[in-house]
């Protein structure tokens, strides 16, 4: 009986993928603005080249100087940087009014909040709460904020908002202030998408698995663990034990062959989320999010602590408190 639901899923999952695929998309997209955070690198920037060439009218935000001065090398006179940092509020408003004033009429077709930070990945019991600001800081109140001041503009178009969330806004799969803030981007989403629905605004969610970009670089991620490790306490040293950083990095070693490597697999999503005049509510990518990471979230919370701490370092000694 469990065989025959696997395979009924299995063939639900398969033709609800070729059906989206075949979907009716919009037209006049050259008239069509769109307005993407993060595009210094990663999914935004690649999201920023791709719509550019299909016609759209892509305003990029970008961190920093370097970034936007590269992005516009590599695309048409159609694309517009701007400068956002989307944790300063004064910024964002600016940013805003610039939009409101470039846009006209036409409103803003797409918003896409890919701007994020992975923060610092270690156990609980490390941390502090500053540890968990940025991220937090970054991936919610920066897309939140971003989200009001830019949403009247989607409203007038009846457009599109699209939150970049994560396999982390699903499952907490290491401390740190990462995965809170997706799983509240989560629960923002969620009430964004049926406070819109009445003014015909779609809002979509990715949740992309495991991708080798600039947020995953496991050098930095170690960098950034041994600087917390030269400030513990000696007593929670040796809990974890001496080479307990060195560990975790063998484990993460070992996972390096499910790392997605193929970012438009992210763009894709929002490409549909853009152009289709359905698109889905969420948009899991990447093989890893698909056959483990949302299956995984849907299971017992006895189930999910056993896989997921199967991937845990062993403690040295964990009963010296």
């Amino acid at each position: 009986m469990l065989l025959w639901v696997l395979a009924l899923l299995v063939l639900c999952g398969f033709l609800w993928n070729y059906a989206g695929k075949r979907q009716p998309k919009i037209a006049d997209i050259a008239d069509k603005y769109i307005f993407i955070t993060g595009c210094d690198s990663g999914f935004g920037n690649l999201a920023a080249r791709t719509f550019d060439k299909k016609g759209f009218r892509v305003i990029a935000a970008c961190l920093t100087d370097a970034g936007s001065t590269a992005l516009k090398a590599e695309t048409s006179e159609r694309l517009h940087t701007v400068l956002l940092d989307v944790t300063d509020p004064e910024n964002v408003k600016r940013t805003a009014q610039w939009v409101k004033d470039h846009v006209g009429e036409k409103g803003l077709w797409g918003l896409v909040n890919n701007a994020g930070v992975l923060g610092v990945l270690a156990p609980t019991d490390w941390l502090t709460v500053k540890d968990y600001r940025e991220p937090i800081e970054v991936n919610l109140f920066g897309l939140i904020d971003v989200t009001l001041n830019m949403l009247p503009l989607v409203k007038k178009a009846r457009g599109r908002v699209i939150n970049v969330s994560s396999i982390g806004g699903r499952l907490a799969f290491g401390g740190g202030g990462y995965t809170p803030s997706k799983y509240a981007v989560e629960a923002f989403n969620d009430s964004l998408r049926r406070d819109m629905k009445a003014f015909g605004v779609h809002v979509c969610c990715i949740e992309p698995g495991l991708f080798k970009t600039g947020l995953s670089d496991p050098v930095k991620a170690a960098e950034k663990k041994f600087a917390i490790w030269k400030d513990l306490s000696p007593d929670i040293k040796h809990q974890y034990g001496e080479g307990y950083i060195e560990k975790c990095m063998d484990k993460l070693r070992g996972t390096v062959s499910f790392v997605n490597v193929d970012l438009s697999l992210v763009v894709e999503c929002m490409d549909h989320a853009l152009t289709s005049l359905f698109p889905k509510t969420r948009y899991a990518a990447g093989k890893d999010a698909k056959t483990f990471w949302i299956p995984l979230s849907h299971m017992p919370t006895v189930l999910q602590d056993f896989l997921l701490l199967k991937q845990k370092v062993e403690l040295a000694n964990p009963k010296a408190v």
